[in-house]
């Protein structure tokens, strides 16, 4: 699984269950996985609602600031990544990691 940094905890709604995520290092959809990463914090979720603005939007990109339903506590400045699959299946894509890609 490789995960890339796509911004970081701004804001957290407790009791809510929400938090607001300034996106600055790439986009975000619903749908999506995230992992969101801190002093004490560690855990992976899938983006099941977001808004901007207290409206309901699909996607959102670099730039902007996003409230997300969350499943568990998270903190200011927390660090918050894309989880995407790695598209080599099995040994090889820990082989390419390693030797890298030759042409």
């Amino acid at each position: 699984m490789a995960e890339s940094l796509i911004g970081i905890v701004v804001h957290q709604w407790q009791k809510a269950g929400a938090a607001l995520l300034a996106l600055s290092g790439g986009g975000l959809s619903v749908g999506d996985t995230i992992r969101i990463k801190g002093h004490t914090t560690d855990f992976t979720q899938t983006v099941r609602s977001m808004q901007i603005d207290h409206e309901p939007v699909d996607s959102a990109g670099p730039g902007d600031e996003v409230a997300v339903a969350i499943d568990d506590r998270v903190r200011v400045k927390d660090s918050v990544y894309l989880v995407s699959a790695d598209s080599t299946p099995g040994p090889w894509g820990f082989l390419k990691r390693l030797f890298g890609t030759r042409s």
